[in-house]
């Protein structure tokens, strides 16, 4: 009677055991698998508000899509090219715009938290006016999508050849904080140049080679 009680005692903890295992072993991930991945960045810039309710194109921030391997992150003077004017949300901006027309008086200069950190990289006053003494700093933005050294993509190839961001890079437009949408795997690629190959990208008809030198030179 002990031994069948320890028998099934024995059975159970190497249940219990085996779950555990599977479990744990369905969040493993190849180490350069970050489907999900989504850092937090030194501000916190919107793609849902810049990309999807102003619906500013991908390009405009990213201007090297279109002719380098690279996207590039796009630097501070092309966040000012619009936050030289627009310093806080819409909304609150004219909250003190109706109201100083109400109290016949000029609209002061409303701040966000989030805009102090792109003036303070750039040194700039409460005035937007550069400050004796200091030098501007790059912001410390956080890479989100990292290929590994032995991967060669070419973002000038893909967007010629008419494949659009979200393909890769999923709704950005929908997304608060930038993440990484697909696994961007060798197979995830491999498949998609396939896929292109046979039905098109866009309508278009291209030949997406799969061959190992396309992207491991």
């Amino acid at each position: 009677m002990q031994q069948r009680v320890l028998t099934i005692a024995l059975i159970i903890g190497l249940g219990f055991s085996i779950a555990l295992l599977a479990s744990a072993m369905s969040a493993w991930r190849l180490p350069d698998n970050q489907q999900g991945y989504a850092p937090q960045q030194p501000i916190a810039y919107s793609h849902r508000l810049h990309a999807g309710e102003l619906q500013i194109n991908c390009v405009f921030c990213h201007s090297a899509a279109e002719s380098s391997r690279y996207a590039g992150i796009p630097s501070s003077d092309v966040c000012m090219k619009c936050h030289r004017l627009v310093t806080a949300p819409y909304n609150v901006m004219q909250q003190e715009l109706q109201l100083a027309d109400k109290e016949k008086r000029p609209p002061k200069t409303i701040v966000s938290a989030e805009l102090k950190k792109l003036y303070d990289s750039l040194a700039l006053d409460d005035k937007l006016q550069p400050i004796p003494g200091r030098t501007p700093q790059s912001i410390a933005w956080v890479r989100v999508h990292n290929l590994p050294d032995y991967a060669c993509f070419s973002h000038q190839a893909h967007v010629a050849a008419g494949v659009t961001c979200q393909y890769c890079h999923g709704p950005v437009e929908s997304m608060e904080r930038m993440q990484q949408f697909s696994t961007l795997a060798m197979g995830w690629c491999v498949n998609c140049h396939r896929d292109a190959t046979r039905n098109g990208v866009n309508g278009r008809q291209v030949h997406a080679a799969t061959d190992c030198s396309v992207c491991h030179h």
